[in-house]
């Protein structure tokens, strides 16, 4: 944080004394000493007594430093608290004829399925220390106190649940309500260095531009889907490769369950997001009197890890695989209405529009918990990553009758499994964002502010995996379900198989939406400044 001293010019002062004289000879001897005075520079050395002038960017761009002029060091320590409220609107596709759906003749993404509720209340603790002149390393550690999850039924969809949460023939995915269960825990270790380009402290003709790079590395355990309120003989978080969710192995019981796996300890729900994130973010400011407005651009790489649900899915032809890359851009507008120069105090409102793009990717989304906690067949059994060559493939004994000769590739029931987690392919959607806040600047090491903020984000599929992925195309021996058949009765490979798609929640007429989806937000936070 920038602070500098600007002195004031000096009058000098002259005594003229004149015995004997006259009152004419002494107005004209005071006359030209007061001419021949002049006003000191603001250049000259100043007094310790001189006030200490607020000349800092506003907080967007604001960099601690260190070595600077009559500051060798500077710390900041900052502890805030935010709650956030988030509701949204399920929804799912069906080709059912009724009034506010379709007439049967189409697929509408219209089916009511259930409202849902979302409560984060976190703690953020950030560390900021000036290296050198406009330079500055920072730490930041979220701490989520709580996070809590449900699902309740929308206009009467907790009576018709067999039809909106139908998976496979005779199966429902999930029951309403639904409730996750509370997380807490260390969202994240984030360490990152700011460095002011430019700033307007420094050179009045220049705006102040700040350039920034951080990471973000999970401390915690990854999120993992879970139910609250698990069925008679099942356990709250179970492994997905558990597939009767007992919490127990069951390959070699004496009634085993086929193609389980043999780690299924239960798990906790965890409450990182399981990657490692890359987040570089630039903002310009320029204050003019009383207002600065400022703009930037903000852009978030995440990589997931696979000891994380991601290493599960992380296979060659998944269509998609990474978490979704995150875009912003923000303007706003800071107001200094009334400073006290000399105590370095003073009050700033800040408005702010942000504005965000999620691309397309594999995210913890409203129905992670549900989904990926189903005892439904069609999500727990799971799917193999290959197929092979069928050695039973014969066009006249597939003209005959036998559908075990129809298909040129079967499963390969020796390459490696994929189970569901939960996670799931997110379509891409904007997010905006307005907030309000107010700094008060108590002191020259104090300030505290308070906002409020509300974000709408548009309406998106969490269900938009494909059954093959065109990027490989191998022979039609592992084309498997990705093929074509010609008029001559050849076969044409269009692709590989996607061993994460499931048809029950992935297949157009099956999928699920989110629309009408709310956040309202409040934000404290105190700073000492050292």
């Amino acid at each position: 944080m920038h602070r500098r001293r600007y002195g004031e010019g000096h009058l000098a002062r002259v005594s003229i004394s004149v015995d004997g004289g006259s009152a004419l000879a002494s107005l004209a001897v005071a006359a030209a000493a007061l001419l021949a005075a002049s006003p000191a520079s603001a250049d000259e050395p100043r007094s310790a007594t001189e006030p200490r002038l607020m000349m800092e960017t506003g907080e967007i761009t604001s960099v601690v430093d260190a070595f600077d002029d009559g500051d060798t060091f500077d710390l900041n320590f900052s502890f805030g608290f935010e709650h956030a409220t988030k509701s949204a609107k399920i929804r799912r596709e069906t080709s059912i004829a009724g009034p506010g759906l379709s007439t049967g003749g189409y697929t509408s993404n219209l089916l009511n399925v259930a409202s849902y509720s979302e409560a984060t209340s976190k703690f953020n603790m950030r560390l900021d220390v000036g290296l050198y002149r406009d330079l500055a390393l920072y730490l930041k550690m979220p701490l989520i106190l709580n996070h809590s999850r449900e699902l309740t039924g929308l206009d009467g969809s907790a009576d018709h649940q067999s039809v909106v949460l139908a998976g496979a023939p005779g199966e429902q995915l999930f029951s309403l309500p639904f409730t996750s269960p509370n997380r807490s825990g260390i969202e994240h270790l984030a360490v990152g260095l700011d460095v002011n380009i430019m700033n307007q402290a420094r050179d009045r003709t220049k705006p102040t531009w700040l350039f920034g790079i951080e990471g973000r590395f999970p401390v915690s355990e990854p999120m993992h889907a879970c139910t609250e309120t698990p069925k008679s003989g099942q356990v709250k978080c179970a492994d997905p490769a558990d597939i009767n969710r007992n919490g127990v192995s069951d390959v070699r019981a004496q009634t085993p369950v086929p193609f389980e796996g043999e780690r299924v300890a239960q798990r906790d729900p965890g409450v990182s997001r399981g990657t490692i994130g890359l987040e570089v973010h630039t903002f310009l400011s320029k204050r003019v009197k009383y207002v600065e407005p400022y703009g930037g651009f903000k852009a978030l790489f995440e990589f997931q890890q696979e000891s994380s649900d991601y290493g599960l899915t992380d296979l060659k032809t998944s269509l998609v695989n990474h978490p979704p890359l995150v875009g912003t851009v923000l303007l706003g507008l800071m107001i200094h209405p009334w400073e006290n120069r000399e105590k370095f105090t003073g009050l700033t409102f800040d408005l702010r529009f942000t504005g965000e793009y999620h691309s397309e990717g594999r995210d913890y989304s409203e129905l992670f918990d549900a989904l990926g906690s189903t005892d439904a067949s069609s999500l727990r059994q799971p799917q193999w990553s290959a197929f092979r060559e069928n050695d039973a493939y014969n066009v006249t004994a597939c003209r005959g009758g036998d559908p075990r000769a129809c298909a040129p590739s079967v499963i390969d029931e020796g390459s490696q499994r994929t189970y569901f987690t939960g996670l799931s392919d997110v379509q891409p959607y904007g997010s905006y964002r307005g907030s309000a806040s107010v700094t008060w600047r108590a002191a020259e090491l104090v300030k505290f502010q308070l906002g409020v903020g509300f974000r709408h984000d548009q309406g998106h599929g969490i269900g938009g995996d494909q059954p093959c992925n065109s990027q490989y195309k191998d022979s039609i021996a592992t084309a498997g379900p990705c093929r074509r058949q010609n008029d001559d009765g050849s076969f044409t490979v269009t692709g590989s198989p996607n061993p994460n798609y499931r048809p029950t929640i992935n297949a157009v007429g099956r999928r699920f939406y989110v629309n009408d989806s709310n956040t309202f937000d409040i934000f404290a936070s105190g700073t000492f400044m050292f």
